[in-house]
């Protein structure tokens, strides 16, 4: 005969109350301890001891759910205070995409939408400031910010897919570097002319942002 007694609902733990906050701080958990393909409504809702009907009370949807982790993400970006505009703009733009390719997938999310998450706000609206201090004008500037962001996005997205392959930048180098020095010269003649050039080294992020902000400062809007 079991001597065991029931347990009163009463006497267990009460359960976090549930929130966009929780929903979104779980679902970041999920994503950096099981990958991409875990992060799904259902996990998420097992995750938080709930059903995954109570979690679209507070997120339209997965995609909805993607876009606030990276805000949430976001957090991370403090402006530097010192420095030329121009340096304090290469400083955003690096922390920017370091904070988007921490998190597999997130970054991915930048490229197809247009920023509205209170913290991707803060970032553009830094950008504009800086940009407004390197004498551009509001068309130009306005602008700017939707390049910049795009190639921010797209470097952390790079970045983001070699952490995820568990690859680093160098041996991906090297794999294409052997890759290239085995083409036939007579069918792709400049790429083996320019082999060397193509894997020179140097910091070539910076060396994009500079091409960018060049480009924008003598290519008024209007």
């Amino acid at each position: 005969m079991s001597t065991q007694q029931p347990v009163s609902r009463r006497a267990r733990p009460a359960k976090a109350p549930l929130g966009r906050d929780v929903i979104v701080r779980t679902a970041l958990e999920i994503l950096d301890r099981d990958g991409l393909d875990a992060l799904t409504m259902r996990r998420v809702a097992k995750e938080l001891d709930t059903g995954p009907a109570s979690l679209y009370v507070y997120v339209a949807n997965r995609d909805d759910l993607m876009a606030a982790m990276l805000d949430e993400a976001l957090t991370r970006v403090v402006p530097a205070s010192e420095g030329t505009w121009r340096e304090q703009l290469h400083a955003l733009a690096a922390a920017a995409i370091e904070a988007m390719s921490r998190h597999e997938g997130l970054a991915a999310v930048a490229l197809g939408a247009i920023p509205t998450g209170d913290n991707a706000l803060l970032v553009l609206d830094r950008m504009l400031a800086l940009l407004k201090q390197g004498g551009l004008d509001d068309t130009t500037a306005a602008w700017a910010v939707d390049l910049l962001w795009l190639h921010i996005a797209a470097a952390a997205t790079e970045q983001s897919a070699y952490d995820a392959r568990g690859a680093d930048e160098e041996s991906s180098i090297g794999a294409a570097d052997r890759r290239y020095a085995s083409l036939p010269a007579d069918r792709y003649p400049m790429i083996t002319s320019l082999r060397q050039a193509l894997f020179s080294p140097g910091d070539r992020d910076a060396w994009g942002l500079n091409v960018l902000i060049d480009g924008i400062l003598h290519t008024p809007a209007r």
